[in-house]
């Protein structure tokens, strides 16, 4: 007996629930999740570090994007309570959260599920694939949403390592946080 069946015949209710659901268990329901105000304070200079640490290294990335640098680019992943803000101006770039309930305004809207876009970012899938696929959608500014997936797709390297390399020495256990995760909102489809 493998310690997964051993776990669905002995162990209390929410310990089985863990057992058949896998680690996706330990989230509460999707539903709730949105509906919770989340605590925004906490997740704002995480955010502060990783565009300014991203501008650092990859100042071409943001004067890649032209006049579409001045635009607000609102990045929507499905699971989480809040809707993160990107505002890649070269000279004050700003990647902020907002409540669910007070979406800031914005030129550019993507949408997806946190595996498409973690795959977007990490240089796994093809954007249009995404796109086509309906994994992602891009509404808004046409021309500011061509220019930010040419700005990404110009860069050598995955995006989501230079986001863990901002953390210095806390960046293998932003690492695993993001593998957990992609593992936690990956099992959704299975």
């Amino acid at each position: 007996m493998i310690l997964k069946d051993v776990m669905r015949t002995f162990a209390p209710p929410p310990l089985r629930r863990i057992a058949e659901d896998g680690p996706r268990a330990l989230l509460p329901p999707p539903a709730l999740l949105r509906r919770l105000p989340p605590p925004l304070l906490p997740i704002q200079p995480l955010l502060h570090r990783i565009v300014t640490d991203i501008a650092r290294c990859h100042p071409r990335l943001f004067t890649r994007l032209g006049d579409s640098a001045l635009r607000r680019f609102l990045v929507d992943v499905e699971e989480l309570p809040f809707v993160l803000l990107l505002q890649p101006n070269p000279a004050e770039p700003r990647f902020t959260a907002h409540h669910r309930h007070r979406v800031p305004a914005h030129d550019v809207r993507i949408a997806g599920t946190f595996e498409a876009l973690f795959r977007l970012l990490d240089s796994e899938a093809d954007s249009d694939a995404l796109f086509f696929s309906r994994e992602i959608v891009v509404e808004g500014d046409t021309e500011a949403i061509v220019a930010l997936r040419n700005a990404i797709d110009d860069l050598e390297g995955p995006l989501t390592e230079d986001i863990a390399a901002a953390f210095g020495p806390l960046a293998g256990i932003l690492r695993r946080l993001l593998a957990a995760l992609r593992t936690i909102f990956g099992e959704k489809g299975s």
